[in-house]
């Protein structure tokens, strides 16, 4: 057993710096569990998130489980960063010096398995610096304890509260996904159903898009599901970022049914309200998913890369539907062979899931 540091607990320590440097919007919302646990446990904290300043509108949504955002400038061995954003060292610089100003008492890799990001956490200037140890990866000596082994056994959402609970807080069950909704998302939420038609329970939504290619499930596989649903009796309504409003469009294209095409059209909160009220979710391996699982919506989420025991959510209101190959999961963006695990995952199986959870109305 790894020795266990009361470290969270000790009144000494009262400034701390979580280091997450990820994009994705489900990255963070798996974040938020551990979070709000730690914000509970120690109210006294400052707590800074080192992360992309694009993901600035999620941090938001984190309420007063974080009390600052430290934009984060990129670094050569750090893999995620948005779209055109390539390291600077001057913003480097700048980052480290206004990291030294705040004289952070603790300084956490809460990134993942990857050493780039202990490099990271090292160089805000903290008095204490912990974390994940990520796989191969040696602490520095003497500071063993303050590090948890990267679990690569957990759910994400779990891999943050484990890491919290070794760092002292006390435990307290499964992880708990949210996200906070506001008047304004659910003012737009009222004018979206109302210019759409729709009705809370009455519609499913499908979430074509995903950020890289081997996380989409054929768009004419998704169309299947979308005319059988209509089938059903429920409208269908696509969803999907600005960005994705190709494959959103094609997905409407390729149905026999009439959809709803809201790819590009919704906030984000806009979107968290659309999936709350929804009869069923049908989507990829992305943020959309976790999205619905933080407002308590019923999902299907299609995975082929993607390990489903890192990011596919627990609970009757989910359902995973995972590709049948031998090379999954993988960490391909783009698929070098013949994208078989899109081949594996089948149409009426999805169909299947979809229809037992609207029809148990979980």
């Amino acid at each position: 057993m790894p020795q266990v540091t009361a470290l969270l607990a000790d009144p000494s320590v009262r400034r701390v710096a979580l280091v997450r440097l990820r994009v994705g919007l489900g990255d963070l919302l798996c974040s938020l569990p551990a979070l709000r646990r730690l914000r509970a446990a120690r109210p006294d904290l400052a707590v800074s998130l080192v992360t992309w300043p694009e993901t600035a509108a999620v941090v938001e949504r984190m309420g007063d489980a974080v009390d600052e955002l430290l934009p984060f400038p990129g670094a050569d061995d750090v893999p995620d960063r948005p779209p055109g954003r390539e390291p600077d060292p001057a913003a480097w610089a700048a980052f480290t010096a206004a990291a030294a100003e705040r004289r952070f008492d603790l300084a956490l890799q809460v990134y993942g398995d990857r050493p780039g990001a202990n490099r990271v956490t090292a160089a805000l200037g903290a008095r204490l610096v912990g974390g994940f140890a990520p796989t191969g990866w040696a602490p520095p000596r003497g500071t063993e304890h303050l590090h948890l082994r990267y679990p690569l056994h957990l759910h994400e959402a779990e891999r943050h509260t484990r890491l919290f609970e070794h760092l002292g807080l006390p435990p307290a069950g499964p992880p708990e996904m949210a996200f906070p909704s506001t008047p304004a998302d659910e003012a737009e939420h009222a004018a979206t159903l109302d210019r759409a038609g729709l009705v809370p329970g009455g519609y499913a939504v499908l979430h074509p898009g995903a950020s890289s290619p081997t996380r989409r499930w054929p768009v004419e596989r998704y169309a299947a599901v979308g005319d059988a649903l209509a089938a059903d009796g429920l409208v269908v309504v696509v969803t999907g970022g600005p960005g994705e409003r190709a494959v959103g469009a094609a997905v409407v294209a390729a149905m026999r049914a009439p959809a709803v095409d809201l790819t590009g059209a919704t906030s984000l909160g806009g979107l968290a309200a659309l999936l709350r009220d929804a009869a069923v979710l049908v989507g990829n391996d992305t943020g959309t998913a976790h999205l619905a699982a933080a407002v308590g919506a019923r999902s299907v989420t299609v995975f082929l890369p993607g390990d489903p025991v890192r990011w596919a959510h627990p609970g009757p209101r989910h359902r995973a539907l995972v590709a049948d190959v031998p090379c999954a999961p993988c960490p391909h963006l783009v698929c070098p062979i013949d994208f078989r695990c899109a081949d594996s995952v089948r149409t009426r199986d999805v169909l299947a899931a979809a229809r037992e959870l609207v029809g148990a109305g979980a």
